[in-house]
């Protein structure tokens, strides 16, 4: 083989680099950066709400699990993957949530693949809002249904959807609260929209749980729509309560039909003990805690207040999340690594994340932020933001 001539086969995925070409010119360029177990930055990127990834209860429930268990759950739920510790969890999370049933996945994306994909099919419509999570994109590309993408949080727009549709069943497909500017869903129209035209209404409730509703019990809870029987939520275990995983909750018959029939269960290995453990630690946590749900809304309002009185341009938050519009891609993620360098991490939300186009950064506040930590970063963000 000549030295100096090409290599075989490297032709095949050469698009890649003028792909990543591309991303570059654009300020569109991802990297990974792992972060250290004991750094110093004020962080308002990670989704932790309740302050619970580092409670000593929280981890000790997990290393107890591990040791007791082992650290895997060494196969799918339906063989080996399902342990005591798994049905606690899905028995404790119904029972908080409101619902008659849960099933615990792997991941927050599995669960709402499940939902989407096993609830739908061939012979049913989906009508989405315009901004639901890659997750639940996904699920209706893999539907082989029907689907059609209203407007964001457009009820009109729903009901006409579900009005025409041209199938026997259908179901509306939305988040409870959007992550990208933290905006809530109208659940209860939505749901009279649904009823009216013999539709289920599945909501993706991962930014809800632990901070909306009493005592942090979701959206679809506040909403008064827990229960409901044409009801079905999606929750995230990775959020608010600092583990890992997902979980369908819903009707009795739901949670028997993915069992039998979701190919993101059925083919999928079972979460870890240690997550399930930890994710049960969290919950009974938050039960004897709920002021915890009420401190996060608080300190999102204060920082989405402090920052606007700073002259920036910044969401009106009804859950955890703010968000604070930047000119462009590129000082978006200038602005980001600034802060960065000063001791705050912020999310940098760029095309594709966001369905407007409109970079921003994206702030989560926490339960456990003290009145100096958000002095700290309203005065960093406001001092590295981009000159007009």
């Amino acid at each position: 083989m000549n030295p100096d001539g090409p290599i075989p086969g490297e032709q095949a995925l050469s698009w890649l680099d003028a792909h990543a070409e591309d991303r570059k010119r654009a300020g569109l360029s991802r990297q990974l950066r792992p972060r250290r177990p004991d750094s110093d930055l004020l962080d308002l990127a990670g989704n932790d709400y309740l302050g619970l990834a580092r409670d000593k209860r929280v981890g000790g429930a997990a290393a107890a699990a591990a040791l007791r268990w082992g650290t895997g759950s060494t196969g799918s739920r339906l063989v080996t993957g399902s342990t005591e510790l798994h049905s606690e969890l899905e028995f404790e999370l119904a029972r908080f949530c409101g619902t008659q049933a849960a099933l615990v996945f792997s991941s927050g994306f599995t669960a709402n693949l499940a939902a989407v994909t096993a609830l739908t099919g061939k012979n049913c419509s989906i009508v989405t809002d315009a901004n639901i999570h890659a997750s639940l994109i996904d699920g209706c590309r893999l539907s082989h249904a029907q689907v059609a993408v209203v407007g964001h949080c457009d009820v009109a727009a729903a009901t006409r959807a579900l009005a025409t549709k041209q199938t026997e069943r259908a179901v509306y497909v939305t988040d409870s609260v959007f992550s990208v500017d933290g905006d809530l869903a109208p659940l209860a129209e939505l749901a009279g929209a649904c009823r009216e035209h013999g539709a289920a209404l599945l909501v993706d409730d991962a930014h809800g749980l632990g901070v909306l509703g009493e005592g942090g019990r979701g959206a679809v809870h506040a909403a008064g729509l827990a229960g409901a029987p044409d009801v079905v939520t999606t929750v995230t275990l990775s959020k608010a309560l600092g583990s890992q995983g997902g979980a369908v909750l819903g009707p009795r018959k739901v949670i028997r039909h993915l069992v039998e029939n979701a190919r993101s269960f059925i083919f999928d290995t079972g979460l870890a003990p240690g997550s399930a453990a930890a994710a049960l630690s969290a919950l009974t946590t938050l039960k004897d805690e709920p002021e915890r749900a009420e401190r996060v809304l608080t300190n999102a309002m204060t920082l989405a207040v402090r920052l606007r009185e700073a002259g920036l341009t910044v969401s009106d938050p009804a859950s955890a999340v703010v968000s604070v519009r930047a000119p462009s891609a590129d000082a978006a993620l200038r602005w980001s690594e600034d802060c960065r360098a000063a001791g705050v991490w912020v999310g940098c939300f760029r095309p594709p994340s966001v369905p407007d186009s409109v970079s921003r950064l994206r702030l989560t506040a926490r339960a456990d932020l003290t009145e100096p930590e958000l002095e700290r970063a309203v005065d960093v963000i406001t001092r590295t933001a981009p000159k007009p």
